[in-house]
């Protein structure tokens, strides 16, 4: 009796498993271009301190659904996006929105490095500066160093600060690119193909630094390498032809999708 007992109060003790956190949520996120229709009603969540990737065949709505998660699509004069995306619970195309705010807290890496003409440090302090974030000099002069540090760059550039960072390597441009995104102190940080202009040494350090980041950052990259999905995330969403096909973890898309179409492109027969 006793026993039965001891097992009633360790199976109370037992307790469910929690549900994911959600960071960003999309829901029935439709996209147009003039006419033609872009993306068609797509359902995504985006994990908190997960990197989540999106692959898919080029056209297919990847990037486009990526530019919605911080309004870039905005900057589109015939581009019209329905549907809702929260942040936190928040929708962001609510008109109450600040939009310079968004993109503070949802930053983006994009496909080429683009460095601004101005210096390594002023590339990096330029977001903290103009967002406030920065109480005096000493205050600008550590959110530099730190978001160096957090981008892998630090040790290679802390003795030509004052550079320009047009002047560094493809990689490391891209580095810096990630180190301005970062000095901002985001949420989210986009990543839109942010190897494909890279050699294969400095691809390795920057999905190495994604690992890195993982642990502060939620991350969304867009990427036409499967083998780099399958690498860096922990979570997949495959789209075609505007549709988000499936999503799930990111050894089950790439070992047992539940989708023929996610199968195809894995395998290499259409893409």
């Amino acid at each position: 009796m006793n026993m039965m007992a001891e097992t009633t109060t360790e199976a109370k003790q037992v307790q469910p498993m929690s549900e994911p956190s959600f960071k960003m949520l999309g829901r029935n996120v439709s996209v147009h271009y003039g006419a033609k229709q872009a993306l068609f009603n797509v359902n995504l969540a985006v994990r908190q301190n997960t990197v989540t990737a999106l692959i898919g065949p080029s056209g297919c709505g990847k990037s486009t659904f990526l530019r919605c998660l911080n309004r870039m699509n905005d900057t589109i004069d015939n581009c019209r996006v329905s549907g809702e995306i929260t942040l936190d619970g928040q929708d962001i195309y609510d008109a109450a929105i600040d939009v310079v705010e968004l993109r503070a807290r949802v930053g983006m890496v994009f496909q080429k490095p683009n460095p601004f003409p101005k210096s390594i440090y002023e590339n990096v302090a330029y977001g903290p500066r103009i967002h406030g974030l920065a109480r005096s000099r000493a205050d600008l002069d550590q959110i530099v160093e730190t978001s160096l540090q957090k981008a892998g760059l630090w040790s290679e550039v802390k003795d030509r600060l004052n550079e320009p960072g047009t002047g560094l390597s493809g990689g490391q441009q891209q580095r810096l690119c990630i180190a301005r995104a970062v000095a901002v102190s985001p949420e989210v940080i986009l990543m839109d193909e942010p190897c494909s202009a890279l050699d294969p040494i400095a691809t390795a350090r920057v999905e190495e630094l994604i690992h890195e980041l993982r642990s502060n950052f939620t991350i969304v990259i867009v990427t036409h390498s499967m083998q780099q999905a399958a690498r860096v995330s922990q979570r997949t969403a495959m789209f075609h032809l505007g549709n988000l096909v499936e999503e799930n973890d990111t050894d089950k898309i790439f070992t047992n999708p539940d989708e023929q179409r996610t199968q195809d492109y894995i395998m290499g027969r259409f893409g």
